[in-house]
């Protein structure tokens, strides 16, 4: 049983990453382990009576000394791990003592390279991982099997290309390479698909399956292809989700985002969302903000302020600036939104589309405004559209339109706390924030500095007469 002594001192170890290290009234290391949380994780050994396990009963009946490393990050904490226990070989640690390692999904250095699972990194080719969960790892490669028809064999693939194609082709998992039915350009595009999952680039897999599934229902009427790509789409997503939607309580957005393209009347569904606001202290200092909302959910590395000056209060002048800053530069390659959502009312959305229209750009956009209940405008439409407190694509615009909101505030008031960390000494000419900084610290502050005389400002290292003169001078005409 553990000591009280021994309690007591895991009960103090941080709620962060890090390793702990157990050892028995030998000293000798008996365990190695990771955590996400040490204090959480090495506790939980001393929560219970019993184990069902033989193995973890022993452990914790001969634990007599804990010491632990912090790491920065959980990632930093499984590399040390495997390392110590390589060094140390602790008696409890099986599968990582026995070099036992992490796998790594790896794509073959061949001219139809094919993807397997390896736990050493030797060969050609790509590797990628380590993947600590099995069951991402199992996610992933059931969804490359599923979508991804590459090739399972390791036979060799030369000319002639004259074998009859295995299983594996005739239910759609294999584009039999061996029997020439498929180029090799074709293979390695779906290589490439691949590569860019596994390597957690599933934004921009989407959006270039979403190309290509508008081209097969919009362009060749090619409606089963069309189907097959939404619901690769919609596993990916799954898979490749990095953490649920705060506010939208549905796992899957993709529902949410086809009512929301059935409402509105869009073309496409809306993949990527833009959001706008205007936020303004009296008319000046107007900040601008634009949120990007991809997969029904936030890309925060995708938001921009803007700060645009004073516009006396313009948010129509404001607006219009933001429109012109954010799509002059947008070039053909680059991805735009698939819907424009404008905080404010119809006349906002009027000027917003005539912004637009004057650059040539016609992109979806529609205005969310807030009153006794929440109205949508749309272009072309008298009345707006006012949907139940119920409705799925609301509750988007509504996340998109305060997420908008949100940001330009805290934008602004950010803009707020730097101009009060300036002072007005820097404005002085010959006075830099050296200089300045210097000043406030010999003296406090700006007012006992405009007490001083020429003389005893002279004293400071730096400043001559005609300088202290100006510095005086400024600051008795009350510009500070």
């Amino acid at each position: 049983m553990a000591e009280e002594r021994l309690i007591n001192y895991v009960k103090s170890l941080p709620e962060r990453p890090g390793v702990y290290i157990m050892r028995d009234q030998d000293g000798q290391v008996i365990y190695v382990g990771k955590a996400k949380a040490l204090r959480r994780r090495v506790m939980s050994y001393f929560r219970h009576g019993g184990f069902a396990s033989p193995r973890l009963r022993k452990l914790v009946e001969m634990v007599r000394d804990i010491s632990v490393v912090r790491t920065a990050t959980e990632a930093e904490a499984l590399i040390l791990e495997a390392r110590l226990i390589r060094q140390l070989q602790p008696f409890f640690n099986v599968e990582l003592k026995m070099s036992e390692r992490y796998p790594y999904i790896r794509v073959t250095e061949e001219k139809f390279p094919r993807i397997t699972v390896t736990r050493v990194k030797s060969g050609g080719g790509l590797f990628i991982g380590p993947y600590v969960r099995v069951r991402e790892l199992r996610e992933l490669l059931r969804l490359l099997d599923r979508f991804f028809p590459l090739r399972k064999c390791s036979i060799p693939i030369e000319p002639p290309y004259d074998r009859r194609p295995c299983v594996y082709h005739s239910i759609g998992k294999c584009l039999a390479p061996c029997a020439g039915l498929c180029s090799q350009g074709e293979y390695l595009q779906i290589v490439s698909d691949a590569v860019m999952l596994l390597q957690g680039r599933g934004a921009d897999l989407v959006e270039r399956l979403r190309r290509k599934m508008e081209d097969a229902a919009y362009n060749r009427l090619a409606f089963e292809e069309a189907a097959q790509i939404r619901d690769m789409i919609r596993a990916i997503w799954r898979v490749g989700r990095q953490s649920p939607s705060a506010h939208v309580g549905d796992e899957d957005n993709f529902p949410l985002l086809c009512s929301l393209q059935d409402i509105l009347g869009l073309k496409v569904i809306p993949w990527r969302i833009e959001g706008y606001d205007i936020s303004h202290l009296k008319g000046t200092s107007t900040v601008a903000s634009k949120v990007v909302f991809e997969q029904g959910r936030p890309n925060k590395s995708l938001y921009r302020r803007y700060n645009l000056g004073d516009f006396g209060g313009d948010d129509f002048r404001a607006l219009g600036e933001v429109l012109r800053r954010r799509f002059s530069r947008a070039s053909e390659d680059e991805v735009l939104p698939n819907l424009i959502l404008i905080d404010g009312g119809p006349v906002q959305l009027e000027f917003s589309l005539k912004v637009l229209s004057d650059m040539g750009l016609s992109i979806p956009t529609v205005s969310l405004a807030k009153g006794e209940e929440e109205e949508v405008y749309l272009p072309g439409k008298d009345q707006p559209l006012r949907l139940g407190e119920g409705s799925l694509a609301l509750r988007m615009l509504q996340m998109v339109r305060d997420e908008a909101h949100r940001f330009a505030v805290s934008s602004h008031r950010e803009n707020r706390r730097l101009r009060m960390r300036h002072t007005r000494l820097e404005e002085i000419p010959g006075v830099g924030p050296n200089r300045a900084s210097q000043l406030l610290s010999r003296f406090g502050s700006v007012k006992n500095i405009a007490r001083l005389s020429e003389e005893e400002l002279m004293a400071m290292p730096g400043i001559g007469k005609k300088l202290a003169r100006i510095i005086l001078e400024h600051l008795k005409e009350g510009k500070d």
